[in-house]
């Protein structure tokens, strides 16, 4: 089940990544003086990944990945305008609840966005 998709900021990778306020009952966190989850999240060439996700309070009051985020960025070189898409597992027993992708638009042809994933534009550049 897709829980967000999001077009990445340039706060999203140089600091935290904003996760919207609506999926934030689908996290295990928030319950009296827990304001934190770190969450196991498998990304699609297999990596295993724990983003911390806190809820910030004061005027800027919403969920951030935070701890781990920016090591994932670093990791799959995430640029500005690149999307990202949560998931979380249909199956209960999953030993990994969430899934990450995040892909890139390499081009418009014909009036439609052209999105591969992340790892793809890596390969293709000789950077992988």
């Amino acid at each position: 089940m897709e829980l967000f998709s999001k077009l990445l900021t340039q706060t999203d990778i140089e600091r935290r990544l904003s996760v919207p306020n609506q999926v934030l009952h689908l996290f295990p966190i928030l319950d009296g003086d827990h304001r934190y989850a770190d969450l196991q999240v498998k990304d699609n060439s297999g990596g295993l990944w724990t983003f911390r996700c806190i809820w910030r309070d004061g005027i800027y009051a919403k969920p951030v990945f935070s701890k781990g985020w920016l090591e994932f960025v670093y990791a799959k070189s995430l640029k500005i305008y690149d999307k990202v898409v949560l998931y979380k597992e249909k199956d209960v027993e999953a030993a990994v609840p969430y899934r990450i992708e995040v892909t890139r638009k390499i081009m418009r042809l014909m009036g439609q966005d052209i999105w591969i994933e992340a790892k793809f534009v890596l390969l293709s550049t000789g950077l992988f």
